[in-house]
């Protein structure tokens, strides 16, 4: 006969179990059967939650990795696409510098104020309204049009400064500088000869001035002529190529020859007394398009 005690402390005393009689026996061997079952099933269970739970992890990682892949892809494409726009960039920047360059340049040629355009700086801008987000298809097409922008005002820019570098070498084609030092001791036109012979016409005007004093170019030019000619002594010509030439006669040395070219303020001569003079000092003519006119009045819009 066996007999088992169990002692625990929810039962009030220990308890005797007898396993020679048959309802006891059959009894514990059902629940020892019902607690191995119970175990067994919990094991079959916690393998198939864990199988579960790796599957639905690998499925995840699988996902992840799909999206890591689509994110670098994505990623490097965009940077792709910054690269191109910076390029762009880099590019309208270079334009701006030239279209700035050549602003300065036409404000000297146009002898604009000072700070009337400054291109150094940004004009002001500002408004109310309300910002937002700007699609990268609206940029591109915008950089475009910007382009397009500059190469239009680049064109146009380049036409005026054409145009202004024409018109200032047309000022200095002009005579506008005073051929030697000195004062105006004789004027244009009619005149009374000064050796005594009645009247006659002065085709330029003469400057007093000392005898080696220079004498300097009126205005840019070739020189067409240097050498004696009669009553006129040593005589400088010079064609300014758009109409206009001028005259320096009576000199006591030229210092220029056919086919110089010459600055406006260069000197071409020595002031003298040579040929049909009473005294040392400079005959200065203007001719334009073969017709004499006053040399005053050129002279006289050079000094205002």
């Amino acid at each position: 006969m066996m007999n088992v005690i169990i002692a625990a402390n929810f039962l009030r005393g220990p308890k005797k179990l007898a396993f020679d009689q048959p309802k006891v026996l059959a009894s514990a061997l059902g629940i020892v059967g019902l607690v191995l079952g119970l175990a067994f099933s919990a094991g079959f269970l916690a393998r198939g939650a864990d199988g579960a739970a790796k599957a639905e992890i690998a499925k995840l990682q699988a996902e992840f990795e799909q999206q890591a892949a689509e994110l670098a892809v994505a990623r490097e494409q965009a940077q792709v696409e910054v690269n191109a726009i910076a390029a762009r960039v880099g590019e309208l920047q270079a334009q701006a510098n030239r279209l700035n360059a050549l602003g300065d340049r036409l404000t000297q040629v146009g002898k604009l104020k000072d700070g009337e355009f400054d291109f150094n700086e940004l004009p002001g801008q500002g408004g109310s309204e309300a910002a937002e987000d700007v699609p990268a298809i609206d940029l591109l097409g915008s950089l475009d049009a910007l382009e397009a922008q500059f190469a239009h005002s680049g064109r146009q820019l380049s036409v005026l400064e054409s145009m202004l570098f024409n018109q200032k070498l047309e000022n200095q084609g002009t005579p506008h500088r005073m051929p030697a030092p000195g004062y105006i001791s004789s004027r244009y036109g009619a005149r009374s000869d000064p050796f005594g012979r009645g009247r006659a016409h002065h085709a330029g005007i003469d400057i007093d001035a000392n005898s080696g004093d220079p004498v300097t170019a009126a205005a840019g030019g070739v020189v067409s002529f240097s050498g004696w000619r009669s009553g006129y002594g040593n005589v400088v010509e010079i064609d300014h190529g758009n109409g206009y030439k001028t005259r320096y006669a009576h000199n006591q040395a030229n210092l220029v020859k056919v086919g110089d070219v010459v600055r406006a303020d260069q000197q071409i001569a020595k002031v003298g007394s040579t040929g049909r003079s009473t005294g040392s000092h400079l005959h200065f003519e203007v001719t334009l398009n073969g017709r004499q006119v006053n040399p005053r009045n050129y002279l006289d819009q050079a000094r205002g």
